[in-house]
């Protein structure tokens, strides 16, 4: 198969006519990661794009709160036997959409969206675009959302009980590093080995550190997300703060309800955005490890990495146990971000300062 006929050719699909529609469903769903996707060449888009659309959809079916652990459960499992392969059986989702009719609010961000909802009823038509994938890219796409929903299982069956009168923790880092790894490392692993297939397979790189360095990536970038939704989490029975290090500090997961706590938590929160820190660091090695005229995948792979390192920098001056201080970065640091790191693919010495001044902003 052609690198041409890797695109997906959503144009024959009824329910996807055109490119617009699909990255418009892309940007309802996919928030800021649409920046990435919208920069990437198109020899890799629409496998990326694809992939993050049905990672959507199995997350959109676990985080369904309306509906018991044990459908969900049912549904996730449905959905994964689908994308790999083991099953035909046709998929209804009724069920969820209209258990996911009311719209996201600030006190429950994590409720689905009026894409998400589009993305389940259409889930058909997205699964059968898996068949126009090279075997290559079927396989890899296969493999990221099968380590995907292992984490999503895993995440129901240990919160699917909880709520913010029995709060259920991680126990250790073990289970954090884990965590991060099953949602978002491994899309750095899956994210590398595309591009690596199609834009740069003959270049000469160290393989191995190319890809430790993607997963950090994906691992550092979560647990941003992971730290800056502290206080979200544990308002829904979650706390991704590991129990054995909060004891050590002579807290439970319920007291960190309490915003007074913070300066007892402080210790282990700052620590864990160094470490944070550091993954997103080894993310910046990588970029730069890839292939200079790679413009388009160097660029996306730097945005998310600078917004990151500029949310840590926001949450050490925060007390994060404090809901009211819900930690963004604006749209004009945003922007600034982008025209920055373009201007710095052509001049090399703004390029290498990005990292620095992102911390320092």
């Amino acid at each position: 198969m052609t690198a041409q006929a890797d695109c997906m050719p959503t144009e024959t699909r009824a329910d996807l006519k055109t490119r617009v529609e699909f990255e418009s469903l892309l940007k309802q769903v996919s928030r800021s990661f649409f920046l990435t996707i919208r920069v990437l060449p198109q020899k890799i888009r629409r496998q990326i794009g694809l992939a993050y659309l049905l990672a959507r959809a199995t997350d959109t079916v676990a985080d369904t709160e309306a509906l018991p652990v044990e459908r969900r459960l049912e549904a996730l499992a449905a959905l994964r036997d689908r994308i790999l392969g083991i099953s035909n059986a046709k998929l209804a989702f009724s069920d969820f959409i209209s258990a996911t009719s009311a719209p996201a609010t600030v006190a429950d961000p994590r409720a689905p969206s009026a894409g998400e909802r589009t993305l389940l009823l259409r889930i058909e038509d997205f699964l059968s675009c898996l068949d126009e994938l090279s075997t290559d890219d079927l396989q890899l796409v296969r493999t990221v959302l099968s380590t995907i929903t292992s984490g999503q299982e895993l995440d129901l069956r240990r919160f699917g009980k909880a709520n913010v009168d029995r709060i259920v923790a991680l126990q250790n880092m073990e289970e954090l590093d884990d965590y991060t790894f099953r949602v978002a490392g491994c899309v750095g692993e899956f994210w590398t080995r595309i591009c690596r297939a199609h834009l740069f397979p003959d270049a000469k790189l160290d393989e191995q550190k190319l890809l430790t360095d993607a997963v950090r990536f994906g691992k550092g970038l979560q647990l941003i997300n992971v730290l800056r939704d502290v206080p979200v989490d544990l308002r829904g029975g979650r706390c991704y703060l590991p129990e054995d290090r909060l004891k050590e500090l002579s807290l439970s997961p319920g007291e960190l309800l309490e915003p007074g706590k913070y300066e007892r938590l402080a210790p282990l929160y700052c620590d864990l955005l160094g470490q944070a820190e550091a993954h997103l660091e080894a993310g910046w090695q990588y970029t730069n490890m890839l292939p200079r005229n790679c413009r388009r995948v160097r660029l996306a792979c730097a945005w998310p990495i600078l917004i990151g390192v500029q949310t840590a920098r926001k949450l050490r001056d925060t007390n994060i146990l404090n809901p009211k201080e819900r930690v963004k970065i604006s749209r004009p640091d945003v922007r600034r971000i982008i025209m920055r790191s373009i201007v710095g693919q052509f001049w090399p010495p703004l390029w290498h300062r990005l990292f620095r001044w992102a911390k320092l902003v």
